[in-house]
């Protein structure tokens, strides 16, 4: 049976105009642009025998394709009380994504063919319960159980099932291992996503963050709790929490700029595309820029919490995050990079954790559920982008990376959508996440942009 969604506003890369879509089988049957204010209006133009469609009044909102995240944790298998398939892929229904890559960063790891396809299969089974089509890539790690040695689980792989392999969590020590892995990758298609950070550089961060935790936890200052009352503390003990969190930011930020230039390297020499996780530093961006004009097949994401958010004094000096927030000359660069085109996509990097773990300095916080409203208030209400030019970078450019038929409103596409209101104002209040994952630097930000829900025709 049909579906048609009238009374929208259609938005994507090349379309921002007021219409309805015809929906069959799944996929885009056809378009109508103009005014189809009214289910009378769109019976009389959409199909013949409309009196057995569904019709969906989108109430005027806007109309996406829905978003794709090319970098996400669901903390399944093995960490199910910081989340689970069932709350992720509700998270990601309530915040208008479609298609989710997932990291492998689990217990057990992900490093195989068959844990990775038995998490695809129970996401298919749970979609199916729900009504639901969300579409799930879980990737393998790099080397075996992380160790830094086996490729060997990459022989096992399609580029159609996995059309991502990633190490996420830290990096491929060795250089010689990575070349391995990416030759493997390389000559079957697939994409090697990295999250650039020099192995030892990040070893010598560690005491820094952790003399941090240490002073923190002694004086009563939760790590990574955003929605609590601060306790008064003496100033030089703030000034030496704040003295090593810097310490350890700088070291970070050379460890991601001198392993993003090595991986590019190491991508170039082996004939293979290699995507740049939540990159951070204008350095590591200016590489990604170089190498893409040297001809380097490469892309690379960037995060909503590095594009909103800076990390150089109170209070988000200790929002624990990998990497890092940075500077505002970085964040600037950033922006810049999107509205340049060096940079490809959004990445939520979704990384929940219970706030037990957040006080205990976990890094990483959620982020399904604000992406579309930061970078909405950020790049279009901030900076002038298009909102067009945010699907383009939230769907349609993730879509061609992962070479699956969606991200665009087009005939023959998936009909999957984000039903968005880019004009509305609200709070954020983690409590209302269906996320496990509560802990958020935004909690009682204003942000422009609510996301009504995911739409599968």
């Amino acid at each position: 049976m049909k579906t048609i969604i009238y009374n929208a506003r259609l938005v994507d890369a090349k379309i921002d105009s007021q219409g309805m879509v015809v929906c069959d089988g799944g996929k885009i049957e056809s378009i109508f642009l103009g005014d189809f204010s009214t289910e009378a209006k769109a019976k009389k133009f959409a199909v013949e025998n409309s009196s057995t469609a569904t019709f969906i009044d989108a109430g005027g909102l806007a109309l996406l394709p829905a978003f794709i995240d090319m970098h996400a944790h669901f903390r399944y298998p093995g960490q199910t009380q910081k989340e689970d398939l069932d709350s992720g892929l509700a998270a990601a229904r309530n915040a208008g994504f479609g298609t989710l890559v997932l990291m492998p960063n689990t217990n057990p790891v992900v490093s195989n063919r068959e844990i990775a396809l038995s998490v695809m299969e129970e996401a298919r089974k749970i979609n199916e319960k729900n009504g639901a089509r969300t579409r799930i890539f879980q990737t393998v790690s790099i080397t075996k159980d992380f160790g830094g040695i086996d490729t060997s689980a990459i022989d096992e792989l399609d580029s159609k099932a996995f059309p991502v392999i990633s190490e996420d969590g830290h990096d491929v020590g060795s250089a010689s291992v990575m070349l391995e892995g990416m030759e493997k990758a390389g000559r079957k298609g697939i994409i090697v996503a990295c999250h650039c950070e020099d192995v030892e550089l990040a070893k010598s961060a560690r005491p820094f963050r952790q003399a941090a935790l240490k002073l923190m936890k002694e004086n009563g200052i939760p790590a990574g709790i955003f929605n609590v009352e601060l306790p008064n503390v003496p100033e030089s003990v703030n000034a030496e929490i704040d003295r090593n969190l810097t310490r350890a930011n700088e070291i970070l930020a050379l460890a991601e700029d001198a392993a993003t230039e090595r991986n590019l390297e190491i991508a170039a020499l082996a004939k293979c595309h290699v995507h740049i996780c939540h990159c951070s530093t204008k350095i590591s961006m200016d590489a990604v820029r170089n190498a893409k004009a040297r001809g380097i097949d490469c892309s690379v994401e960037v995060t909503p919490h590095h594009l909103g958010l800076t990390g150089t004094a109170l209070p988000n000096i200790r929002a624990l995050v990998n990497p890092p927030l940075r500077s505002e000359s970085d964040r600037r660069a950033l922006i810049e990079a999107l509205r340049d085109g060096t940079a490809d996509c959004i990445g939520t990097d979704h990384a929940p954790h219970t706030m037990e773990d957040k006080a205990a300095g976990s890094p990483g916080f959620t982020g399904l559920e604000t992406a579309f409203a930061v970078v909405n208030t950020v790049l279009c209400k901030e900076e002038g982008f298009s909102l067009s030019r945010l699907s383009e970078l939230m769907s349609a450019n993730p879509a061609k990376l992962l070479k699956i038929d969606t991200g665009r409103l087009e005939v023959g596409k998936m009909a999957e959508f984000a039903l968005v209101d880019p004009d509305e104002e609200w709070t954020v209040s983690a409590a209302d996440f269906k996320s496990k994952g509560k802990s958020t630097p935004l909690e009682g930000k204003k942000l422009v942009g609510k996301v009504h829900g995911t739409i599968f025709a």
